[in-house]
């Protein structure tokens, strides 16, 4: 069966169309390009006790205690080490292994169950209890086991019960932040960083595994946080009581904190507006109405343009400001490599639900910006620039993971449903929208 010829009116209106990355096979084939180069820069942060924390040019850094591992920066890892498995790039799946190894030798608490957050090859040296970390292992775990990872299906089906038992309020709709190690006392705290990960998590694991559940638990957890941003113009609050009545000043003393800055997080808002549309996505191939999913889409849209209109060279020069105020007022000015991945991966989901050519605009000014002053000799991206674009490390010293710009090259060559590890596996690179 051949083609039809493609006829000069095709070629005519080819060229006066608007330029679109988004969809192009030569802009697919630099993002393979780029995945390749960043995990094979990440390809030496093995470490006896899971992986380690990378300096700028991809050499494992100093630690104190010698040879710690952080939980979340092991299993950002193995997700990442599985796109390489699933993408059919040799020498990944032994890193796999390797990292699914420390979750069950290392990190793992075998007398109360769950995983400690930082250890050495001794042993724990933070016995906390994390949601953030937990939802990492899920994430890890689920796509560890559609990549053949040894031990996989084990660890998946342990992180679902740990996650259900000690982190997943039913009643309230949401996961609790942290616990002591023996799962007694749990933190006067809650937290929607947390919930984000959470989100993607609950959504990677029903692809992955077919239970349906997950993806209900996550879309209660996007219609409470998605209502709280309506409230707050779109600026989502991150702190919590335990309650959850947002705490608007907590950390107005830490305001650069890594993990709980004072204000809202730009980038956060990105990251929740695609993750809604992957939620959309699901619902739509599970036999929802669009009408039913609309206020998904409105939300991802509204999010999009709080993100552009508050984060985005507000302050005299290109990039993105880390944080604001609740009035969209700059508070921390740094630009951190992850707000501009989030970007990239909300436009790119955005553009693919609406074909608005706004959202193309936008993602190839951002890829352009990365290029420029993020994506450096290595083919990895600097962490953390200063307010001239220079690069800094007043938050993010060195380069811990490449978990955020993997996933920015995969997400615009992929559908929204389904998610990142269960679409690659399917066959669903570069297909048409």
């Amino acid at each position: 069966m051949t083609s039809a010829p493609v006829t000069p009116a095709d070629v005519r209106a080819a060229i006066d169309a608007p330029l679109t990355w988004l969809g192009s096979p030569a802009h697919a084939r630099w993002l393979e390009e780029h995945t390749d180069s960043l995990l094979a820069f990440a390809s030496g942060s093995a470490i006896d006790a899971g992986f380690g924390y990378l300096d700028d040019d991809g050499e494992l850094t100093d630690t104190d205690p010698a040879g710690q591992a952080e939980l979340w920066i092991t299993c950002r890892m193995i997700h990442s080490f599985s796109l390489g498995v699933l993408l059919g790039r040799p020498g990944y799946k032994v890193l796999v292994d390797h990292g699914l190894g420390s979750l069950q030798q290392v990190f793992a608490d075998d007398e109360n169950g769950g995983w400690f957050s930082k250890v050495t090859p001794e042993g724990p040296s933070a016995a906390i209890k994390e949601a953030y970390a937990h939802a990492f292992v899920l994430l890890a775990t689920s796509s560890a086991l559609l990549a053949g990872g040894h031990g996989a299906a084990e660890l998946l089906a342990e992180a679902k019960a740990v996650h259900v038992e000690r982190f997943w309020n039913d009643d309230e709709g949401m996961a609790v932040e942290s616990w002591d190690a023996g799962w007694t006392e749990c933190e006067d705290y809650r937290g929607v960083n947390a919930n984000m990960h959470t989100v993607e998590a609950y959504l990677a694991v029903a692809d992955a595994t077919g239970e349906v559940v997950w993806r209900e638990r996550a879309l209660r957890v996007l219609r409470r946080v998605l209502g709280y941003a309506e409230e707050y113009s779109w600026r989502i609050p991150e702190h919590f009581s335990t309650s959850w009545e947002p705490l608007p000043d907590y950390n107005t003393d830490d305001r650069a904190h890594p993990f709980r800055p004072y204000g809202a997080t730009v980038g956060h808002w990105f990251e929740w507006a695609r993750l809604a549309l992957h939620a959309r996505a699901a619902e739509i191939a599970a036999g929802a109405a669009d009408d039913d999913v609309e206020w998904l889409l409105s939300a991802a849209s509204s999010l999009f343009e709080a993100g552009v209109r508050e984060g985005w060279a507000v302050d005299g020069a290109d990039g993105f400001v880390y944080t604001v105020d609740f009035e969209g007022q700059p508070v921390v000015r740094e630009r951190m490599h992850w707000v501009v991945t989030e970007a990239l991966g909300a436009a790119a989901a955005l553009w693919r639900v609406t074909g608005d050519q706004e959202y193309a605009s936008w993602y190839e000014a951002w890829w352009d910006y990365a290029q420029l002053y993020l994506i450096d000799d290595s083919g990895s991206w600097v962490h953390e620039l200063s307010v001239d674009n220079e690069p800094a490390d007043t938050v993010w010293p060195g380069k811990p993971d490449i978990y955020h710009a993997i996933q920015a090259s995969l997400i615009p060559r992929l559908p929204l449903w389904p998610t990142l590890a269960s679409a690659v596996k399917a066959g669903l690179l570069d297909t048409p929208r």
